[in-house]
C-alpha cells in the first residue's frame, strides 16, 4: 500500500512542470489523479526527460491510474466543471492541488501593462480561489474533510524587483490559504501552501539559460542551486498524506534558504 492509495487528488496546471512532477509522485502512492489544464500536452522547452508524453501517458506507463479533464481555472464554470468531472469518475475527492500558474517579470511596477496585472491575478489568485471553493463544497457535501494545496511562490511571502504583478498575486495566494484554513479547519479541511523559489521548469527555462541571472541567483541562495521539480513534488506527498494530519494553515519555503538572506560568498 503506497501511502497515498486510493486517494483521488485534482492537480490544475499539470500538464508539465511542478504540476506534472507531483502527480506523478501521486500516483506512484497510490493515488488516483484528474489531471487537469488548458491543454493535454506538456508546454515546449521544459526540463521534462519524457516530454513525448502526456501526464497521463506517463502515469499510466508506469502502473498509475489517470483521466486529463481540460480546464481554464480562470473560468468558474470549468472548474466546477472539472470537480463534478472528478467525482463522476472515482466517485469522491480528497486533495485539491492549485497548482496552476503563471509568471511576469522584467519591468519597474510603471511599465507593467494593466493585461499584465490581469493575467497574474486571474490565473494565480483567481483561479486558486474558484479552485478552492468548488473543492470546499465537495467536501462538506462529503462530510469527511478534505485536502488543498495551493502553489504559491517565496513571491508571496516577500517583496522581489521587477515582478511586482506576480509578487502580488501571490501574496494574494498566500492570504486566501490562510482565510480557508482558519474558515474550514472546523470542518477538518486541512489548507497549506508550499513556497518555492526559482526552480527549474518550462516557466523559468529562459532565466536559466541567461547564465549571467543563473551566477547571480545561485550565488545568492545558500545552498547554492536551482530547485528541482522533485524538491516540490516531495513535499506535496507528505502534505497530501496522512503524516502531515496537524499541518494546517501553513505557508511551507522550498528555496534552498533563499528568504534567510541574500548573499555571495
Amino acid at each position: 500500500m503506497g501511502r497515498l492509495q486510493d486517494k483521488v487528488i485534482v492537480v490544475t496546471g499539470s500538464a508539465s512542470g511542478f504540476g506534472r512532477g507531483m502527480a506523478i509522485a501521486f500516483a506512484a502512492e497510490g493515488a488516483k489523479l484528474v489531471i487537469s489544464d488548458v491543454h493535454e500536452k506538456p508546454n515546449t522547452g521544459g526540463f521534462e526527460t519524457d516530454s513525448g508524453l502526456t501526464t497521463v501517458e506517463a502515469i499510466e506507463m508506469a502502473g498509475g491510474q489517470a483521466i486529463y479533464v481540460q480546464a481554464d481555472v480562470t473560468k468558474s464554470a470549468e472548474v466546477a466543471n472539472l470537480i463534478a468531472k472528478t467525482v463522476e469518475a472515482y466517485g469522491r475527492l480528497d486533495v485539491m492541488v492549485n497548482n496552476a500558474g503563471v509568471y511576469r517579470n522584467g519591468k519597474k511596477l510603471h511599465e507593467f501593462s494593466e493585461e499584465d496585472l490581469d493575467f497574474c491575478f486571474d490565473v494565480n489568485a483567481k483561479g486558486t480561489f474558484f479552485g478552492a471553493q468548488e473543492a470546499v463544497k465537495q467536501f462538506l457535501a462529503q462530510g469527511d474533510g478534505g485536502n488543498i494545496i495551493n502553489l504559491v511562490s517565496t513571491a508571496g511571502l516577500q517583496g522581489h524587483p521587477n515582478q511586482s504583478v506576480y509578487n502580488i498575486s501571490k501574496g494574494a495566494q498566500a492570504n486566501l490559504t490562510r482565510c480557508l484554513a482558519i474558515e474550514y479547519g472546523q470542518d477538518k479541511i486541512r489548507v497549506n501552501g508550499i513556497c518555492p523559489t526559482y526552480a527549474k521548469t518550462s516557466l523559468t527555462r529562459a532565466l536559466f539559460d541567461d547564465k549571467d541571472f543563473d551566477q547571480v541567483f545561485t550565488d545568492s541562495i545558500p545552498l547554492k542551486r536551482w530547485g528541482e521539480v522533485d524538491d516540490i513534488a516531495n513535499l506535496a506527498v507528505f502534505l497530501a498524506s496522512d503524516e502531515s494530519t496537524y499541518i494546517h494553515g501553513d505557508l511551507i519555503k522550498v528555496d534552498g534558504g533563499e528568504t534567510l538572506c541574500r548573499y555571495s560568498v
